[in-house]
């Protein structure tokens, strides 16, 4: 189980549920006027930089073939004659773009400026700080910034034995055949696994919502976190697949920069091999993706906020591994993680990391960005990333324009949320106990937008039995990897486990809102998120009474409380409501229309009708059958590109829709150039 120690984390970046989330950052104000070198912190990676050229420059890197680099295919030189003659001083350097290519979204790429991010890599004999002051005195360089490394703790979880699954006696079930439902309170709380700290309906409200929508194979969520185990029997039907790539594979056969990428890519090792058996992992990306879209009514284990049926699949898990065993990776796997997320479908990024909150104590913690300026400063790559997945995630066309960044609030019990949470373009989960009340262990105050259940192991210290050790109980049950857990099974706590269910929630909504075929702006779908919460101020009085490190030192560990009237109005908008978000959906949002299509000479594409207007059967009509052709085909429309242009054309459902065909030349089967 993840353990909040009281130690001094120095150098580090945390997962927010492996008992905090921390990059060394400034510790001092600084000018919010963004500088060309930020200052250095002992988490710097020693050899690396991060480069920012100027847009003026830009004809000279496309010229020096610099914009077909990446991590598959570095350069020795920038052809940025400044550049390399500063980096010829350092042996062995080469240069590659922070994002490679991908030829569906370079455009987009472009015009957000992400082209002209560099990673330049030498000796680490060679002073990273020296290098970077020269680099950054280059009027041909606007902005260097340092890669950080992001480590993570050794905690654990507590895994549900063999011999514990086998004692345990399913309860009647409340929706699904899974076994443990009865024992996910998170999920359906009836009160009933501990009277005087489990308060019925203390949950996320799913089970009304499961009659309407249980998922939808549409909804995308990007899980940024170690490995989600692919070939778990409650995950694997989960997974996001990538058609055409090939599990192992050294081609990229979908142009996206990554070869292989099947259920998502390994970040860290550089490959699409999802990787969740690293010493000293922790299966953390495996119980988060459970809590998402584990399997419902298979008859196996838990059931899942949006896992959908055997029969009726649900939201797909994209699995984008940046951490992995002791080496966790660095700002620059983070950044292309969400680039990745965005360019691949992904609607919701699942974040269940962050940044030490700056408002924790700094006997226990080393306190980091304090307020919006202070984060924007020091994490400009972070924030062009982050900007946009939110801005470029989801179509105009479908469910969600723009994406959903999701984050851990924090562990620290800080009377403020970490970041990059805290940002106020994202979402920030505090969690809670069984009972509503706030986790002992929980950021809260500025910055928090929303809270839900993440377990409260130390407020449970008095339940325990012969198959449960102290506290255990009032955590998060889920999915872990069979090499950490014999079961497949276990318990973890924390803000992290927090933030799945609020993501979990929102993937069910936009499957609902599939289901009824509306659309809706990213930032409309999150109001909708925070209007439709549960209230919880009214539990927010009087004394919360609990024993620290319950786990570690048992009965030993010292009796003590919280002022529960200190979180009144800080726990965000309150608790996740899955049923009533997807009942505000019914009302809201805009009617999906059939979108404009885009095709290669000589290829094709294939959309369904149905996804965006309702009807028995459809037709389909071409204005100009000499650009274009197009028919109905077991429910799909095939559209072929003939020749180059643009023609109308009309789909008839119960509506009919009109669209336009643009056939492109010199662009790929799909019509991406």
């Amino acid at each position: 189980m993840i353990r909040r120690k009281a130690i001094h984390i120095l150098a580090s970046v945390l997962l927010a549920g492996f008992t905090a989330c921390s990059v060394d950052g400034p510790q001092t104000s600084v000018d919010t006027d963004e500088s060309k070198l930020p200052q250095m912190s002992p988490d710097v990676v020693e050899g690396q930089l991060l480069v920012r050229f100027d847009a003026r420059v830009s004809e000279i890197l496309d010229k020096a073939g610099l914009t077909k680099s990446g991590p598959a295919r570095p350069m020795k030189r920038s052809g940025v004659m400044s550049v390399d003659e500063i980096l010829s001083l350092v042996d062995g350097y080469h240069i590659e773009r922070v994002f490679p290519v991908d030829v569906r979204s370079e455009d987009k790429a472009r015009e957000e400026g992400l082209h002209l991010w560099y990673v330049v890599k030498f000796g680490k004999e060679h002073s990273v700080e020296k290098v970077a002051e020269d680099l950054s005195k280059l009027g041909e360089v606007s902005r260097v910034e340092y890669n950080r490394t992001l480590k993570r703790s050794d905690d654990k979880p507590v895994p549900l034995t063999m011999d514990k699954l086998r004692k345990m006696t399913p309860k009647a079930s409340v929706a699904f055949n899974d076994p443990l439902l009865g024992d996910q309170w998170h999920l359906v709380n009836d009160g009933t696994l501990r009277e005087t700290k489990f308060l019925p309906d203390a949950d996320v409200q799913v089970k009304d919502a499961w009659k309407l929508t249980t998922g939808d194979p549409s909804i995308i969520v990007a899980v940024l976190d170690e490995g989600v185990d692919v070939t778990h029997p409650d995950l694997k039907a989960s997974m996001w697949v990538n058609e055409g790539e090939i599990w192992g594979s050294h081609e990229d056969n979908d142009g996206n920069g990554y070869a292989g990428d099947v259920h998502g890519y390994n970040f860290v090792g550089k490959s699409g091999l999802i990787s969740v058996s690293s010493l000293y992992d922790t299966g953390h990306g495996s119980h988060v993706a459970g809590v998402i879209a584990a399997v419902n009514d298979n008859g196996e284990g838990i059931s899942s906020i949006a896992g959908g049926t055997e029969s009726a699949p649900g939201v797909r898990i994209m699995s984008c591994q940046i951490f992995s065993g002791l080496y966790a990776g660095t700002v620059l796997e983070e950044v292309r993680a969400i680039k990745y997320a965005a360019d691949n479908g992904a609607v919701i990024l699942q974040c269940s990391w962050g940044y030490i909150s700056g408002a924790a104590n700094p006997y226990e913690w080393t306190p980091q960005y304090s307020t919006d300026e202070e984060w924007e400063t020091y994490n400009v790559l972070e924030r062009k990333a982050l900007d946009y997945f939110i801005h470029n995630a989801g179509s105009p066309d479908g469910v969600i324009d723009g994406g959903l960044a999701i984050f851990a609030g924090g562990n620290e019990a800080a009377p403020a949320a970490s970041y990059p949470g805290a940002y106020p373009d994202f979402i920030a989960v505090a969690a809670t106990a069984g009972d509503f009340t706030p986790a002992v262990y929980s950021n809260y105050g500025p910055g928090t937008t929303i809270s839900a259940p993440g377990g409260d192991q130390d407020y449970y210290w008095d339940y325990v039995d012969e198959d449960h050790r102290l506290g255990e109980i009032g955590c998060i049950l889920s999915t872990l990897p069979m090499h950490v857990s014999e079961s497949g099974y276990g318990y973890m706590e924390g803000t992290s486990m927090a933030c799945p269910h609020v993501s979990g929630v929102a993937a069910l909504g936009l499957s609902y809102a599939a289901k009824l075929r509306r659309h809706f702006t990213a930032d409309e779908f999150k109001a909708l998120i925070y209007e439709t919460a549960l209230p919880i101020d009214s539990y927010m009085k009087g004394n919360k009474q609990y024993k620290k490190y319950v786990i570690d030192l048992e009965q030993s560990s010292p009796m003590m409380q919280i002022s529960l009237d200190a979180f009144k109005g800080k726990m965000g908008s309150g608790q996740i409501n899955a049923y009533g978000l997807l009942k505000a959906v019914e009302g809201a949002g805009t009617e999906m229309t059939f979108p404009n299509l885009y095709v290669a000479e000589g290829g094709q594409v294939k959309v369904s009708p149905s996804m965006y207007m309702d009807g028995k059967s459809f037709t389909v009509s071409v204005s100009d059958p000499e650009v274009a052709s197009a028919e109905i085909r077991d429910g799909m429309m095939i559209v072929k590109g003939l020749k180059t242009g643009q023609t109308e054309a009309s789909v008839t459902g119960a509506r009919t829709d009109r669209f336009v065909i643009t056939v492109r030349s010199g662009a790929n089967v799909n019509g991406w150039l």
